[in-house]
């Protein structure tokens, strides 16, 4: 099963839920600025997955996917984009890198994923958010995630079912001085096959407090974490993200920041 296996349709089915996500950023959007976005730039964005929901939402809306892989592009292109049919104009692949490309206009940009935590340093990271701030229109905002919770510094792996194959997460190495973290996915079959290394992140694990500071340094206003309820039966995250100044001292969680422009 794992060599038939096609890793991003599982990344796709296992890591991401971009109804929900796109869900979030246009009515947050709208709350916010009191109008509809039509203009999104979704950096780092791998398969361009929600680029693609952003543009099935209106036919007014527009995106723009970035990405330094142009193979993992090609396959966004050919999965997710192209079966759009004459809707398929309305998203524009760049190939580069995110300190580097110039697309402005926007009024949404996207770094979700935990993707913009490839970064290691401040001033690579304020750099990377003053480009962004820059890619805005004057009522623009930044949507971006994060994770963390005390789990999140622990050399560990986790499992999750998915129909037809396992999703592992594996925090594979942690470093406290230097905050660098090596995650990897792997993923598992019934028939006992794997893929093992299907992603692999060097990433620094920021803490909410250095990513708040840092967009404030780089001229963002207005910096909005929002925090996930908890569902009480099952104890885990419900889906719901509500504005917060405080957040709880949990294993794990995830959250949305926004920053206006």
């Amino acid at each position: 099963m794992a060599s038939k296996a096609d890793v991003h349709a599982l990344y796709q089915q296992a890591v991401q839920c971009v109804e929900a996500e796109i869900d979030f950023v246009d009515e947050t959007f709208t709350k916010l600025r009191r109008r509809k976005a039509r203009f999104l730039r979704e950096d780092f964005c791998g398969t361009a997955n929600a680029a693609c929901e952003w543009v099935r939402r209106r036919r007014t809306n527009r995106a723009v996917a970035v990405d330094i892989d142009a193979g993992v592009q090609e396959w966004g292109r050919r999965y997710n984009v192209e079966p759009l049919g004459r809707s398929a104009w309305r998203i524009e692949l760049v190939n580069a890198d995110v300190l580097d490309v110039d697309r402005g206009g926007m009024d949404i940009v996207l770094a979700m994923n935990f993707s913009y935590w490839i970064l290691h340093t401040r001033t690579g990271m304020r750099r990377y958010f003053e480009k962004v701030r820059d890619a805005l229109v004057e009522d623009g905002v930044f949507f971006l995630d994060a994770y963390g919770g005390y789990d999140a510094f622990r050399e560990m792996r986790e499992t999750t079912g998915n129909d037809g194959f396992t999703y592992v997460w594996d925090q594979a190495r942690y470093d406290p001085i230097t905050g660098r973290q090596r995650c990897h996915i792997h993923f598992r079959f019934p028939d006992g096959s794997r893929i093992k290394d299907a992603f692999v992140y060097e990433w620094r694990l920021w803490t909410l407090p250095e990513i708040r500071e840092i967009l404030e340094e780089a001229g963002f206003r207005d910096v909005t974490v929002y925090w996930q309820g908890t569902d009480k039966q099952t104890g885990e995250g419900n889906g719901e993200f509500t504005p917060a100044e405080h957040g709880e001292a949990d294993a794990g969680w995830i959250t949305y920041v926004s920053a206006m422009k």
